[in-house]
């Protein structure tokens, strides 16, 4: 990808029609608002289902976590993930849930707009098979999902066990919420994506960015160094009607590249304090302490 293959003299004159100010000014956006977005909706999910949590520590965690991103997506999650069990006592439901449903809520918003997109696109469902093929699938996962749990085989497998006991606590209702909030979230994402390509030179269609983003965090979902490479082929593949295969390297390289950068800020400045909070409350549980409450969760905290 960045040897052979990549005309580098292209990627260059790519940018040379580029507002480069207004693209790092929505870039930028970008990923702080899905970071704090991303925060904020797991510590909900923790204090819904499983039990109280800071929100202003469970921020602190994950953006220590950031820092590993800046390697691969997998690391920074299970980074993320050891840092939950720590600030909630090595509970592992509390992991489980923050690991399970935002990504599966996220999971099932994008599969209705993929869905939705198919209809408005042209060419229909026929002419952008990938999607087709992606959502039909999907569909055939949630259907296979919903099954299990008819037929009793979720509650004998997992809700019967200790691992799974907290999703005897999920329901539709208490789930409203969070797809209220990820199906903003999932409407920033096309608005912000669309808005930086805009600035970097490459007008892509609405319904195009809202029928294949989701095909771009399959993609992104595979091990890789910082994205490079998943998510220049995934650009180039999936949007080559609307530009040269070069202009979209040169954006998905330009925006992995802003993305690194703000990783490893993140993580500079969050990860002092994630490192200190699970000093503390190991230190406490080593020594038969009782963990200072407010370490769990602040007053001010909803």
């Amino acid at each position: 990808m960045f040897g052979f293959a990549t005309d580098w003299k292209g990627l260059v004159e790519a940018t040379e029609g580029a507002n480069l100010p207004l693209y790092l000014a929505f870039t930028v956006a970008d990923k702080m608002i899905f970071f704090l977005w991303w925060g904020i909706l797991q510590a909900a999910v923790i204090r819904r289902f499983v039990g109280p949590v800071s929100t202003r520590k469970l921020i602190s965690v994950r953006g220590g976590a950031e820092l590993l991103r800046a390697v691969n997506n997998p690391l920074a999650d299970a980074g993320f993930l050891y840092g939950v069990l720590q600030l909630t006592g090595g509970g592992v439901a509390a992991a489980v849930a923050v690991a399970t449903i935002p990504l599966a809520t996220h999971f099932f918003i994008l599969l209705v707009q993929a869905t939705l997109s198919l209809f408005f696109l042209a060419g229909g469902p026929a002419g952008n098979r990938d999607i087709l093929i992606a959502v039909s699938l999907s569909w055939m996962l949630i259907g296979f999902a919903v099954v299990s749990m008819r037929t009793g085989f979720w509650e004998r497998r997992i809700a019967s066990t200790r691992f799974g006991a907290w999703t005897r606590n999920v329901s539709f209702r208490k789930m409203l919420p969070f797809f209220g909030w990820f199906a903003l979230l999932a409407m920033f994402d096309v608005v912000i994506q669309g808005l930086a390509s805009r600035a970097f030179g490459i007008h892509i269609d609405w319904w195009a960015l809202a029928g294949r983003i989701p095909l771009l965090y399959i993609a992104l979902s595979l091990p890789s160094f910082g994205n490079y490479g998943t998510r220049e082929i995934t650009w180039s593949v999936c949007f080559s009607d609307f530009a040269e295969p070069h202009a979209l390297v040169a954006y998905a390289f330009a925006t992995n590249t802003v993305f690194l950068l703000l990783h490893v800020v993140i993580g500079v400045i969050f990860l002092p304090r994630a490192l200190a909070l699970i000093g503390v409350l190991r230190k406490a549980r080593r020594e038969g302490l009782e963990v200072p409450r407010p370490l769990i969760h602040d007053p001010i905290d909803p």
